[in-house]
C-alpha cells in the first residue's frame, strides 16, 4: 500500500518543472492536466520532503531554502533517468558493443552463425557473437539466466515464460556421396531401403524433433542395413561422403554441405517429419532493443532476406 508521503518520478518532474516556472497554472499546462492535479502532486512533495517547499510571493511561488537544496541534486537524478530510458529505448548496432548468445542446434552452427558472422561485421563492427551450444533440458534456464539470448531450434510448447514465433520448417533430405555407384536408383524406394544407412542418434544431438525421424528409420529398415549410429549430424554426412552408406539430415545443413563434402541430395522415398524451427526468448527482454534488432535480423536471415546483403 502506497504511504501518503511516497512520491513518484512523476512528482519529482514536477518538482523540477515548479522549481523552473514557479507557477501551479504554468507547470499543469505544460504537463497537460489541471492545477487540482499538481496542488496534489505537491502536497504530497512537501509530506515527503517535511517542508512546505514554495510559499506565494505576489503572483509567484517562491521556492524555500530547501526547495533550492534539492534543485541541483534533482536535476542530476532526472538526467540519469532519461538516460537510462534512452538507452533502453534506442539501439544503434553501428555504435554498439553488445555480445548476443544465440543457443543453436548443430545445424544452426552451420546453416546460421556463418551468416550471422557476415551480418555482424557489416552491420555493427563493435557487435560480438556467442554461440551456445543446444541442450534441450536447461533450454528454459539458460534463456531465464540470460546465458543465452534467443534459443533457435525445435523446443517443447510447454517451455513456460517464454515468447516464440515461427521460422522455418525444414524437410529430411537423404545424401550420398557424388560417386555413389547407384545415386541414379535411390530415388526408388526398394533401392533406398537396400542400401546401408548411417543413423543419427536424437538423444545425442538433443533434437527433440529428430527422435519422429529416428522412429521411422528403425521402423522401415533391416537392422543389417544400419551400417552405424552417430552423435552428429555433420560428422554422419562427413562419413557419408567417404562411403555408400546413405545419410538423412535436415535439408538446410545438407545445403551448406553438399558444396564442401561433394555430396548429392536425394529426396527420401518415403514420407518423414519435417522440423519446424522457431526461435524463443524469455519474456523479460521482450522489449528491450537491441533484442528486438537482434530477433528481427535471425527473422530476416531465416527467410532469406539477408543472404544477397551479405554475399
Amino acid at each position: 500500500m502506497q504511504h501518503e508521503s511516497d512520491i513518484s518520478l512523476r512528482h519529482l518532474k514536477a518538482l523540477n518543472l515548479l522549481l523552473e516556472v514557479r507557477s501551479l497554472t504554468k507547470a499543469a499546462e505544460i504537463l497537460g492536466t489541471n492545477q487540482p492535479t499538481v496542488s496534489k502532486m505537491l502536497a504530497r512533495l512537501r509530506a515527503h520532503f517535511g517542508d512546505p517547499l514554495f510559499v506565494r510571493v505576489g503572483l509567484m511561488m517562491q521556492p524555500t531554502p530547501r526547495a533550492l537544496e534539492i534543485a541541483e541534486p534533482l536535476r542530476g537524478l532526472l538526467a540519469v533517468s532519461d538516460n537510462l530510458r534512452a538507452a533502453a529505448a534506442d539501439f544503434d548496432p553501428a555504435t554498439s558493443q553488445r555480445e548476443f548468445k544465440l543457443l543453436v542446434s548443430e545445424v544452426g552452427m552451420f546453416h546460421l552463425i556463418p551468416q550471422m558472422i557476415q551480418a555482424l561485421e557489416r552491420m555493427g563492427p563493435g557487435l560480438r557473437l556467442k554461440a551456445v551450444p543446444l541442450d534441450a533440458r536447461s533450454v528454459s534456464a539458460k534463456l531465464e539466466s540470460g546465458e543465452a539470448d534467443v534459443a533457435i531450434g525445435t523446443y517443447p510448447r510447454e517451455i513456460s515464460n517464454v515468447r516464440r514465433v515461427k521460422l522455418y520448417a525444414d524437410p529430411y533430405v537423404s545424401v550420398v556421396r557424388q560417386s555413389h555407384p547407384r545415386v541414379a536408383t535411390l530415388k526408388r524406394l526398394d533401392a533406398w531401403l537396400a542400401e546401408r544407412h548411417i543413423l543419427v542418434t536424437a538423444s545425442s544431438i538433443g533434437h527433440v524433433a529428430h527422435e519422429q525421424l529416428e522412429r521411422v528409420l528403425i521402423t522401415r529398415l533391416d537392422p543389417s542395413k544400419v551400417l552405424v549410429r552417430m552423435p552428429s549430424f555433420v560428422a554422419a554426412a562427413f562419413v557419408a561422403s567417404r562411403t555408400d552408406a546413405i545419410c538423412t539430415i535436415p535439408a538446410k545443413l545438407g545445403a551448406s554441405l553438399q558444396e564442401d563434402l561433394r555430396l548429392v541430395q536425394i529426396n527420401p522415398p518415403l514420407d518423414l517429419p519435417s522440423i519446424e524451427i522457431s526461435q524463443i526468448w524469455h519474456e523479460r527482454v521482450d522489449r528491450d532493443a537491441g533484442h528486438r534488432w537482434l530477433r528481427s535480423l535471425v527473422s530476416g536471415m531465416a527467410k532469406g532476406r539477408w543472404t544477397a546483403a551479405i554475399e
